[in-house]
């Protein structure tokens, strides 16, 4: 797994309370059997409905890194939400604070969710509007977004920005990675042995 220690790239300013995970990917889209072309369904219901929505606008379409608001990605815990953000480009969320299963989801794949105050996320907001490419950067050494001149601090779990840093983020990776000391163990375990054939 590679270390991620930034992200670097424009953004998408969605600067938005309380965006569920049902609005970030519409339920209908749930039946898919592999992620795959989630990302063009991302925010289909609030497209339809706002024609300015960001993801709609083309000076956007190249942002990895999602701008947004209070309690992002709260509602029914599905890892689709941020698959499909994942897939529409984004690689790095900052919003003022994230439902808990959703960053989680996010940290085991590998997509930093950084918080800042609103004060700095509206500011971060129209500079990306006054300049849809102007560059950000999410560093999670010194714990602070950059753009032109301004330098933001930012918060993260320490147990997520260490697994971000070190690479440690994908457990199903390190399950693989460990199946010889797994299988090991499993072999001292005197009722598993039931289970060896």
């Amino acid at each position: 797994m590679s270390e991620i220690t930034s992200v670097t790239g424009t953004g998408v300013p969605l600067l938005l309370d309380d965006i569920d995970t049902d609005r970030i990917i519409p339920a209908r889209y749930l039946r898919c059997v592999t992620f795959d072309g989630l990302g063009e369904n991302a925010f289909e219901d609030d497209r339809q409905q706002d024609p300015n929505h960001p993801f709609d606008n083309p000076v956007y379409r190249q942002g990895t890194v999602l701008v947004s608001g209070r309690n992002f990605g709260c509602g029914s815990s599905r890892e689709h939400a941020p698959q499909a953000l994942i897939r529409w480009g984004v690689k790095a969320v900052i919003a003022e604070s994230f439902a808990e299963i959703f960053y989680g989801n996010c940290t085991s794949l590998g997509v930093p969710a950084v918080c800042a105050s609103r004060a700095d996320l509206e500011k971060l907001s129209n500079a990306i509007k006054a300049d849809p490419n102007l560059e950000i950067r999410v560093d999670l050494e010194q714990c602070q977004v950059t753009y032109e001149s301004e330098s933001v601090p930012v918060t993260i779990n320490e147990s997520a920005r260490n697994a971000l840093m070190t690479g440690q983020y994908d457990f199903l990776a390190q399950l693989l990675d460990r199946k010889d000391k797994i299988q090991t163990r499993a072999s001292e375990i005197p009722y598993m042995n039931q289970f060896a054939n």
